[in-house]
């Protein structure tokens, strides 16, 4: 399977970079091939400009080459993954904002949809999964993200894996980074519905 793994974070040496190294080697393990799309080395431009604007007139809408591009990266593999750190119970705004921009009516939403077989966001949390649950952050996150973003674009088999407390001591990033490598082996099992690790 080629799978598109979505990385974004400011320093590619961070902990977030070796989550993304371990998920890779553990994708190659399994057979998968992975294209690397690093939103902030690549130099995405998060703006949104009038000619990605949403045309809710027009399914048929031409956006701009540069969207157009990142369509074309993401068609030809066919499925994706997603590492990041938790920002405000969310993506990072790279992320978000390429989202916005090249995940665009008539496209991943309205007259057509996504046609990927699975997508797995991998969160790299600095708080406790108690202080997530205790919040109703995880849940929130689950609704935004898999269920208001993937789902909503085709993406029925989309799953959100949180790894907390990653700022505690070395041998929880270590597990995490087991995990990360894991994960990786087994992207092309189906998911459980709404699983999230605590």
């Amino acid at each position: 399977m080629n799978v598109l793994v979505v990385f974004d974070h400011p320093r590619r040496d961070s902990f977030c970079g070796a989550l993304l190294d371990r998920f890779v080697t553990g994708l190659g393990a399994a057979g998968h091939s992975a294209e690397i799309a690093d939103l902030r080395a690549e130099g995405f431009d998060p703006r949104l400009p009038e000619a990605d604007e949403p045309a809710w007139e027009d399914d048929a809408k031409r956006y701009s080459d540069a969207v157009l591009a990142e369509q074309a990266r993401i068609l030809r593999n066919e499925a994706m993954a997603f590492i990041f750190p938790v920002w405000w119970w969310s993506f990072p705004a790279p992320t978000k904002s390429w989202i916005d921009r090249v995940w665009n009516n008539g496209w991943a939403y309205g007259a057509s949809k996504l046609p990927h077989a699975r997508a797995l966001l991998i969160g790299s949390c600095s708080s406790s999964a108690a202080g997530f649950a205790k919040r109703g952050y995880d849940n929130a996150m689950q609704t935004q993200l898999v269920v208001g973003i993937m789902n909503y674009c085709g993406i029925a088999d989309a799953e959100l894996r949180l790894l907390h407390d990653v700022t505690d001591d070395s041998s929880r990033r270590s597990a995490h980074l087991e995990a990360a490598e894991r994960l990786g082996r087994e992207f092309a099992r189906p998911a459980e519905t709404a699983r999230i690790s605590r």
